[in-house]
């Protein structure tokens, strides 16, 4: 009997092979960073052949870790960094131009005339999304206008164009199966909602050729079958999900009301609202969390660009430290009531100010402020951010969540968790399995392939490792957000 499933968790900075057993279990883990590229400011590509590269590598290097079988797996899931956009030759599988990456902004001025069209209410109406260079739409616009005969080899039916779950099955497949899931789709600012289809309107107004659209599956579902030539053996592919909507299938948040918050290149908050899509009143997305059997399930998500990124510059941007596990005992040497407030919008601002074109800045410095209280500032900017998203939750759902989940690499940081705690006023549960991105990925394999009957057997698989429990006065956490709220209006841009 197959004894595993194979999560790919293709990431923003790195790929990652892990094993998971039916208790859900970790068996084994194989990673692989790659290369950032920044051609101008505000824009991030990836090499998608390092992309590749990077899943191939930690697929074959996971089964030697694990010292398995190749046919010990029963198949595979795939999770992935969303909104990242690719357009491969139909043929040949070649990319016609790098991957660009769901932080970039360069077609910010595309959507600033989008938005003055008039076209806001209409896209959001039909997709759940703002009009804002983080969706594909633009970005794929972006391909076709100015990468020289892209559009009309498009038009002609020879390229293909697919978020990186997409790029990946077809390479997979051997360039059989051109598909994706419902809650990737739910991201490019192409895909109806609540028609589940892909809307000729909206392709009209991002003048998007339909051919170039990978068909729309369930989370899980046939996705084709895995190539011998990778794993030497064939494997079906039977799960997929955009990172966070898989976070949220890992944390086994099915209950409408239930949420997680995952802390990993950005931090995204997603809650659970169940079977119909609610619109919300602060510039939140509503997306599509899972689709199972046809039927989809809503959620509503707050989407905050830059997170861990910001351990990632503060190491090697301006060398503070050589680890990221260093950064708890640096925070720990700091005042709660420090005077600093870094915020990270490398990118821009995402949910709920959505400003392209704010930039970062650290505020409040005095001739006794050190390495520590930077740092700090910094892992403190994510909670600030987390509090943001949870305001404007709580004003938008009847039933706002009463404790939050939580993952990703910055939650092991344990000084963190109890400052979101304190922010946040709410408990804040860690699972004793993080890896849930990849997780939710193989869950929804396990379900295709009968590991699984029904999503109550998973939910029981759920394990809190430790609670944080908010402890801060509310004066003292008020004056704390209230100095961010200062701090982000001075990063603000003006037009």
């Amino acid at each position: 009997m197959s004894s595993y499933i194979l999560a790919i968790d293709q990431g923003t900075t790195s790929s990652r092979a892990i094993l998971f057993d039916r208790e859900g279990q970790v068996t084994a883990v194989a990673q692989q960073e790659f290369t950032q590229h920044y051609p101008y400011d505000g824009w991030i590509e990836h090499d998608p052949e390092d992309i590749w590269d990077t899943v191939v590598a930690t697929c074959q290097e996971v089964v030697k870790k694990a010292a398995i079988q190749p046919a010990q797996i029963a198949g595979v899931g795939i999770t992935n960094q969303r909104e990242t956009t690719i357009v491969w030759d139909k043929r040949t599988g070649k990319p016609v131009y790098n991957a660009i990456v769901w932080q970039d902004r360069r077609t910010s001025s595309l959507c600033e005339q989008l938005r003055d069209g008039g076209h806001t209410e209409r896209v959001q109406a039909k997709t759940g999304l703002l009009i804002d260079p983080y969706f594909s739409a633009t970005k794929l616009a972006w391909v076709l206008d100015n990468v020289e005969g892209t559009r009309a080899r498009a038009e002609k039916g020879e390229l293909l164009f697919g978020t990186v779950d997409s790029f990946l099955i077809w390479r997979l497949t051997g360039g059989h199966h051109h598909v994706t899931d419902a809650t990737n789709a739910s991201r490019t600012a192409l895909f109806n909602i609540h028609e589940q289809c892909w809307d000729d309107e909206l392709l009209d107004l991002f003048d998007i050729p339909a051919s170039l659209l990978p068909e729309v599956k369930d989370s899980s579902d046939d996705f084709g079958t895995m190539d011998a030539r990778w794993l030497g053996v064939e494997l079906p592919i039977a799960g997929v999900a955009g990172d966070q909507q898989a976070a949220l299938v890992g944390q086994a948040c099915f209950q409408p009301g239930m949420g997680k918050s995952t802390y990993g290149t950005g931090c995204f908050m997603i809650v659970n609202t169940g079977d119909t899509p609610s619109l919300s009143r602060n510039r939140l997305l509503t997306t599509i969390g899972y689709r199972l059997n046809g039927k989809p399930t809503y959620a509503m998500e707050g989407s905050i660009f830059v997170a861990g990124a910001t351990v990632q510059w503060l190491r090697d941007g301006l060398n503070l430290f050589a680890d990221a596990a260093e950064t708890e005992a640096l925070a720990r040497k700091t005042r709660r009531g420090h005077s600093v407030y870094l915020v990270p919008a490398f990118t821009g601002l995402g949910a709920p100010h959505w400003d392209p074109k704010a930039r970062g800045a650290i505020f409040g410095l005095t001739r006794d402020t050190g390495i520590a209280e930077i740092v700090a500032a910094g892992l403190q900017a994510v909670c600030y951010q987390t509090r943001d998203l949870q305001h404007c939750m709580n004003d938008d759902m009847e039933a706002p969540p009463g404790n939050l989940r939580v993952d990703g690499g910055m939650v092991k940081n344990n000084w963190v968790m109890q400052f979101l705690a304190d922010m946040l006023n709410v408990q804040v549960d860690r699972p004793t399995i993080l890896e849930t991105t990849a997780l939710g990925a193989a869950y929804l394999a396990g379900l295709r392939l009968g590991w699984y009957q029904t999503l109550d057997e998973i939910e029981q698989l759920w394990r809190c490792e430790r609670s944080f429990i908010p402890s801060m006065e509310e004066a003292n956490r008020e004056q704390l957000y209230q100095g961010w709220l200062d701090a982000v209006s001075r990063v603000r841009s003006t037009d």
